[in-house]
């Protein structure tokens, strides 16, 4: 990599990472959607996570029986897996969107759609039983989790849940032996491109400083330590009266092509000087559904030029150093808070981990690929640093697992609105 030069005296050296994208789980070779059903991915993630639950099981309560929910007997204790399903009654189903054309939209739009009468259902294969007893908070799950429950048959026909087990936190690779030299990774989302939001000045002065550009030797000093950059979604917002299905004029064509260009040259300042990799978000050029697939290289002729660049997947898992890094641009999170409550966004970013699964809500009421004979989101490693982009704040915090396992927990704010992007070291806790 070219050393990146600070004044006529002296020339700084950037420091260099070895990287490893491990995206290859998300990506869709093949994408076809004839005769795939959701309930196959279901299907899937039952299977995977049933098996990790039964060896579980074992050191948890080995003196008791396992059953299906079928097999359940009024009164016996047992442990039955399975996937969690949530009635609730304040849920969109577009059926009632039909129904109420005429009706009057509310002035007050609810925060979640959670209601006092949720409850949860267990199901598998066999059949589906209602929750009772108040061990487990609807509050807490979501549609889509899959838990081992110990408890009985009540006479009125509900599980009566005495004690859960979540899969806890997968295995982690040990972290490297830390390192002599002081490396960097920048985090940043929702620049938001395109929109009033926007503010060209602000993100200019992060480039800058990311490539060098800005304040004294010791400030170049700490950018040269800068070894990876990462985007993490919603880098553009295109007027969406511009795509709504209608032939373009040219003078719209040019409307929609500029806030590419204006992104597409401050990415290649960026990439002349360190590598970095970009994500997909929910109001980009990209696939809705995820896991979202990396943007066209065409998009960007200036950034792509350089072999520094990288379009990634959304969700995105990659090595720097042996640290491994997972995230996403915040669908995930963002849909989480609609359809359960938690302090902040961080305690849905440990649920996530605790249940080895990225994306629980999906394919439920978070849209994704149908997947046939997996479920790539599934996490079966875990991360040192955990990331998401498009929050409304940023927040950290380091979640402890079990066995030892050590993660930095990150939520990204949205650059346009904060003006803010995390560093965060490349070195072990």
């Amino acid at each position: 990599m070219e050393a990146m030069e600070i004044d006529s005296e002296k020339n700084l050296q950037r420091k260099q990472s070895i990287y490893n994208s491990l995206d290859e789980k998300f990506l869709i070779h093949k994408e076809t959607y004839r005769g795939q059903q959701y309930s196959q991915i279901y299907f899937a993630r039952l299977h995977l996570m049933r098996t990790l639950l039964y060896s579980l099981v074992h050191d948890w309560k080995p003196h008791l029986p396992v059953c299906t929910i079928l097999g359940l007997e009024e009164g016996k204790e047992c442990i039955v897996v399975g996937t969690l399903y949530k009635h609730m009654k304040l849920k969109p189903r577009i059926l009632d969107e039909y129904s109420k054309e005429r009706s009057a939209t509310p002035l007050v739009k609810p925060h979640n759609f959670m209601h006092p009468d949720d409850h949860l259902i267990l199901e598998d294969e066999s059949g589906r039983v209602k929750i009772g007893g108040t061990m487990l908070s609807p509050s807490a799950y979501v549609t889509g989790v899959i838990v081992a429950l110990h408890g009985k048959e009540s006479g009125a026909g509900d599980f009566t849940v005495q004690d859960v087990l979540e899969a806890g936190l997968p295995p982690q690779i040990e972290f490297p032996l830390k390192s002599k030299e002081d490396k960097f990774v920048v985090l940043f989302s929702g620049l938001s491109v395109g929109s009033s939001r926007s503010n060209p000045l602000e993100f200019q002065l992060l480039v800058d400083h990311i490539t060098g550009h800005l304040g004294d030797e010791k400030e170049q000093g700490t950018a040269a330590q800068i070894v990876h950059v990462v985007i993490a979604g919603s880098s553009l917002e295109i007027h969406g009266g511009l795509i709504n299905g209608q032939n373009l004029t040219p003078k719209d064509q040019s409307r929609m092509s500029e806030p590419i260009k204006e992104l597409d040259i401050l990415l290649a300042q960026i990439a002349v000087s360190v590598p970095l990799d970009i994500m997909p978000g929910p109001k980009d050029p990209a696939n809705f559904s995820l896991p979202q697939q990396p943007f066209n290289r065409y998009l960007f002729p200036g950034a792509a030029a350089y072999n520094t660049f990288r379009a990634c997947t959304n969700p995105h898992c990659f090595e720097l150093d042996s640290i491994r890094f997972l995230g996403t641009s915040g669908q995930n999170v963002h849909d989480l808070e609609k359809y359960s409550e938690a302090k902040d966004k961080v305690e849905f970013m440990e649920r996530t981990l605790r249940w080895r699964h990225l994306a629980p809500t999906a394919p439920n009421t978070l849209r994704c690929y149908p997947f046939t004979d997996r479920d790539p989101f599934l996490i079966e490693s875990c991360p040192h640093v955990y990331f998401v982009g498009n929050q409304d704040t940023f927040a950290t915090s380091v979640l402890k697992g079990s066995e030892g396992q050590l993660v930095r927990l990150i939520s990204i704010p949205k650059f346009c609105e904060t003006g803010v992007a995390v560093v965060e070291a490349v070195s072990c806790h």
